[in-house]
């Protein structure tokens, strides 16, 4: 979906695919039928936005083949979506049954972790839809926290310059920009906005710059209007917002039964009790737990965020909540001031399939209806922030069945 924002710019909203399992084009190209379309259907929307995610090995079958990469133009203009965006974070099997530290491999110090990246960009120059100022590619934040030493730090600095100068290819070779946003997330170097600006600084921030995950701002019990202002101070721009709320625990011991339910095998649920936001380490095991059933096993301090992304349009239920507050304050910052704070905005609850089994979509058709619940309750936020939907230039048709 598209929205215009009052000075004028146009911010592109969509899903962020990682939700789905194939990895393989012909499975991506099935899961727009089985989801997308649908989705796109329910909203009443002329077109859909996806934050596609490829993985590493279609993202190289893809960028080595020019005609498969105008195939997929095709098929997505056909349906009526459009890809700004990709999710470069997993590498791969990221709907594995056990995905864990696992999504954190291969990191930043890795000449893997940059050729799949610059695929990536390779990639998505040519999906961008004309009309499109830039594209964007979220990845993490260079690495898991441990080990983590000043080797690691000068190779990651390097591979970041040589992601630089790979973009920058890209632009001469096909016109397009494309930046890449880290994105701090609980237990990784760069957790916070704060970690970002002392860490990220220096960089090629034409190009490069940070991917503000919402869920991820309030585990870090970080106020969005001042780590907004951290990462402008510091030159940072925000290439990329995650649309996204956390599990919120205001009494952990009180709600330790219900918290319980929400422990799974497949995903880290980094848990922060309030105290991390002045801690000299947001990850200090005596305000932080590296997962949910760690956190209920240890007596972290309370109330607790707990970084399982969930419906926005569904929080859990009492005594449990959800960090809506904080995204709906990260919104008014980025989207109430004279300039659109960023012009890529992706929902992204990848959690759908191990959620609590009485809230787990038992259909294709349930997830997505959930989706699109989900992206109607995000356009509707902004539309209260002053928000109009755009349509697009071009007109959008069905493929045929």
């Amino acid at each position: 979906m598209r929205l215009r924002h009052a000075s004028g710019d146009t911010i592109h909203l969509g899903y962020c695919t990682n939700v789905h399992p194939a990895e393989q084009f012909a499975g991506i190209l099935a899961q727009l039928d089985t989801y997308a379309v649908p989705v796109r259907a329910a909203l009443g929307s002329d077109v859909l936005g996806l934050g596609l995610w490829l993985a590493a090995p279609v993202a190289a079958e893809l960028a080595a083949d020019p005609a498969l990469r105008r195939r997929l133009r095709v098929e997505l203009d056909a349906r009526g979506l459009e890809v700004v965006t990709l999710n470069g974070f997993p590498y791969a099997a990221f709907q594995a049954p056990v995905v864990k530290h696992d999504v954190y491999r291969p990191d930043w110090t890795t000449e893997q972790r940059l050729a799949y990246t610059l695929n990536l960009a390779r990639v998505l120059a040519d999906l961008l839809p004309e009309d499109a100022a830039r594209g964007s590619i979220s990845t993490l934040p260079l690495a898991w926290r441990q080990p983590w030493d000043t080797d690691r730090a000068d190779a990651a600095r390097r591979r970041l310059d040589q992601l630089a100068t790979g973009l920058a290819a890209v632009q001469r070779d096909t016109g397009r920009v494309v930046r890449v946003g880290f994105e701090p997330e609980p237990g990784c170097v760069v957790e916070s906005t704060g970690q970002a600006a002392a860490l990220l600084s220096g960089m090629d921030t034409e190009r490069l710059g940070v991917c503000l995950d919402l869920a991820h701002l309030a585990c870090a019990w970080e106020e969005p209007a001042e780590a907004l202002d951290r990462l402008r101070t510091a030159g940072l721009p925000v290439v990329k917002v995650q649309v996204s709320a956390a599990v919120e625990a205001a009494d952990p011991a009180g709600g330790a039964d219900a918290l319980r339910r929400w422990v799974e095998p497949r995903f880290l649920h980094q848990t922060r009790g309030v105290g991390c936001a002045g801690a000299a380490d947001p990850a200090d095991p005596a305000w932080a737990a590296d997962d949910l059933d760690a956190a209920l096993d240890a007596t972290l301090p309370g109330p607790w965020r707990v970084h399982y992304h969930v419906p926005l349009h569904a929080p859990p239920e009492e005594p449990l909540g959800s960090t809506l507050p904080v995204l709906r304050a990260a919104l008014a910052a980025l989207y109430t001031g004279p300039a659109a704070g960023c012009d890529h905005l992706d929902v992204e609850t990848y959690t759908w399939g191990v959620l609590p089994e009485a809230r787990r979509p038992r259909t294709d058709a349930e997830l997505a209806a959930g989706i699109a619940a989900e992206l109607a309750f995000a356009r509707d936020e902004l539309v209260d922030l002053g928000l109009t939907p755009a349509r697009t230039a071009s007109a959008t048709m069905e493929v045929s069945r």
